[in-house]
């Protein structure tokens, strides 16, 4: 029965917050400039460890959008990125070194950060390998697409994770620290994706791209999801569940129109496959970290050490978000 299902939700939601109270006992601050934080401010979220390379241009291309502050969770990294995100003016940095998978993988920290600071704020949560795509956001900062969404009342807004890739082997070319990666990951699957919807949590579930095709060939339903639901009206009764793949209470989920039409919607492009990729894949074999015992990253070892060339010749050279849009990828919906 629905009222079921409903009271069932409520009390998983309960849990998640309860465990995300609990879990933010496991960070420590670095720096908190948590006070700077005013109304209206949208709010970037982030789990790391071992990103020092990418966080220059990470840092820059969310404050070139109009990012107010960054919410970090720096997970013991040793390669100087707490260091230097403490030098950050916008960002507040919280150290842990309890292990990533009893978070849940972060979302346990990450709800409980944005239950503190981020009630009543448009939050972001990406990894730093995620860039966010939308409608006109060549020329309209994010806070332009957040009043849209105000405007029709809407809490949440999803995004198509595209995985960016090179032309040739992973390690062909170095990638250098501040450098956009998307000058060397810039070529994407326009099709390939498998979608469903999920009916416990009413979010679509899509797979595909070129781990489906490369990584899982074998069993392309055991791919991991690119749907994501990043950027959230938040709320302190609202908990991510996996990842950001979706939240409650399942309202937000509903970010696809039933009857058939458009609501708004972006990309996130993943510069995951850069030449750090292979050190980082064995490494997180290693550590036993990430979801059902890093199965995706055995998948990835498996395959790596072959030189895999993602690219294909249905490939697509990323351009701007009117490609994406022409491609069916991301949708204006009614904002123009």
């Amino acid at each position: 029965m629905s009222w079921v299902k409903a009271y069932q939700m409520r009390l998983r939601r309960k849990r998640l917050l309860i465990r995300a109270l609990r879990k933010r006992r496991e960070l420590t601050p670095v720096v908190k400039r948590t006070s700077k934080i005013r109304k209206g401010d949208t709010l970037v979220l982030t789990t790391l460890r071992n990103e020092r390379i990418r966080l220059p241009y990470f840092l820059q291309y969310y404050r070139d959008r109009g990012i107010d502050h960054f919410l970090i969770v720096d997970n013991d990294s040793s390669d100087g990125s707490r260091e230097f995100l403490a030098d950050q003016p916008d960002v507040s940095v919280w150290h842990t070194a309890s292990q990533y998978r009893r978070s849940r993988f972060g979302a346990d920290w990450l709800n409980g950060l944005a239950r503190r600071y981020g009630h009543g704020h448009w939050c972001l949560t990406v990894d730093p390998d995620e860039f966010l795509v939308y409608p006109f956001c060549d020329t309209r900062p994010l806070k332009a697409l957040t009043d849209h969404l105000d405007t029709y009342r809407r809490k949440s807004y999803p995004a198509l994770m595209l995985d960016m890739y090179p032309k040739g082997p992973f390690d062909a070319q170095p990638y250098a620290e501040g450098q956009d990666p998307l000058e060397i990951a810039c070529w994407f699957d326009a099709g390939n994706y498998m979608l469903s919807r999920n009916p416990e949590y009413h979010n679509l579930w899509i797979q595909g791209g070129p781990r489906g095709r490369i990584f899982f060939s074998n069993d392309p339903a055991k791919a991991p999801s690119v749907n994501k639901i990043p950027l959230i009206k938040w709320h302190r009764s609202y908990a991510y569940v996996d990842s950001t793949h979706m939240a409650l209470p399942r309202a937000l989920n509903h970010v696809y129109d039933r009857e058939g039409g458009e609501l708004p919607s972006g990309a996130l492009l993943h510069t995951k496959f850069l030449h750090t990729f292979k050190e980082k894949a064995a490494e997180e074999l290693v550590r036993k970290q990430h979801y059902k015992g890093s199965r995706e990253y055995r998948a990835y070892h498996e395959t790596v050490g072959q030189q895999p060339d993602l690219w294909c010749r249905f490939s697509e050279r990323y351009i701007n978000w009117r490609q994406l849009e022409i491609l069916g990828l991301i949708s204006p919906g009614n904002w123009a």
